[in-house]
């Protein structure tokens, strides 16, 4: 890799007289060398990790760091792994982040499964995004699925995660996924209609190389490249910060697929969530996921059809979050996101 490794790198508090100096600190490298600490490193709880994002304003995620194992920067994003006091292994692109050892679990499983077990028998999958490869390791446990595509935009995010993060990235390894580096508007748009029985849409918020995914046209290439009774599952924010971008998601997604359009949430302690400094009072967060299938046979996302069989994939470790009774659970939804969402189907 191209990037600058920072293998032995440990972040240690200064002394109460160098705090105010701490916005401008440096780690030393195993190799001596002095690299500037990245800006989503805290000022204000020095050795810690602080999420901050236009996608969240005036609020903060923090998480102490005991070693930062990766810092570089892609054609497309900054990369960063480190090592949290309670959540193992970080996986952070532009300041945000992606995935935790703790907790991936929730989102991955629930991002795959939601759809997948909606459907009987899914032979042909496209996972866009998601190179970490945790959604390729979900994936894998369906035995019906004979090919998995995926096209992720970032080569250092494959890398990475097969380097630091082997339990996510074990997906790459099933002979069954085809994997192309490159821009998934236009993998969608130049293939074949009608092609695949779902798509899995694993991508960081919109904002960035993320953007169009969110958008109107994207949805488009997704419902075109789906055959009849499809389906589709995308990464849909947070209920508690973003239903303004939520309103949107369901009013475009609502207008281009003619079958079933539905949100389903689950929890994820280190995605989107308000930390009260310095006492670190916190409410852990929520994503969201936008599920819908075109017309053709009926597909009810809130019942399960297509049961996991967990001891087809011991390789891929034991389901850790999903099971058929919180899969129907996602979809009830809070009354104030229930009022807004429902108002979409008029």
């Amino acid at each position: 890799m191209d990037a600058k490794e920072a293998s032995a790198t440990d972040l240690k508090r200064p002394r109460e007289e160098d705090d105010n100096a701490a916005a401008a600190a440096s780690m030393e490298t195993e190799n001596g060398d002095q690299t500037k600490e990245p800006a989503c490193f805290s000022s204000v709880i020095p050795g810690w990790f602080s999420e901050m994002s236009p996608m969240w304003p005036g609020e903060a995620h923090s998480l102490k760091v005991e070693k930062v194992l990766f810092q570089g920067k892609s054609d497309y994003q900054d990369v960063i792994v480190f090592q949290s006091a309670t959540y193992g292994k970080v996986l952070v692109l532009d300041g945000v982040i992606q995935l935790t050892e703790r907790d991936e679990c929730a989102y991955q499983e629930m991002i795959t499964h939601l759809p997948l077990c909606s459907i009987p028998n899914p032979k042909k999958v496209l996972v866009i995004g998601g190179g970490d490869g945790g959604v390729l390791r979900e994936v894998a446990r369906h035995a019906s699925v004979e090919q998995i595509d995926m096209c992720e935009i970032d080569k250092m995010v494959v890398d990475v995660s097969k380097q630091f993060f082997p339990n996510v990235a074990i997906g790459f390894e099933d002979p069954r996924v085809n994997l192309v580096i490159g821009d998934g508007v236009a993998f969608l748009k130049n293939a074949a209609e009608g092609s695949y029985d779902a798509v899995i849409v694993d991508s960081s918020d919109p904002i960035g190389p993320a953007k169009e995914l969110f958008e109107k046209p994207f949805f488009q290439s997704v419902a075109r490249a789906l055959r009849p009774g499809g389906v589709v599952c995308t990464q849909a924010e947070s209920l508690w910060l973003h239903m303004d971008i939520i309103e949107d998601i369901v009013s475009n997604c609502r207008e281009i697929f003619k079958g079933s359009v539905n949100y389903a949430w689950t929890s994820v302690p280190t995605y989107p969530r308000h930390v009260s400094l310095p006492l670190n009072i916190q409410s852990h967060g929520v994503i969201g996921f936008m599920l819908c299938s075109t017309e053709g046979p009926d597909v009810d996302f809130k019942n399960p059809v297509n049961p996991i069989d967990d001891s087809s994939s011991k390789s891929n470790g034991p389901l850790k979050f999903y099971n058929a009774e919180i899969h129907s659970a996602a979809f009830c939804l809070p009354s104030f996101a229930k009022k807004v969402i429902e108002s979409k189907a008029n």
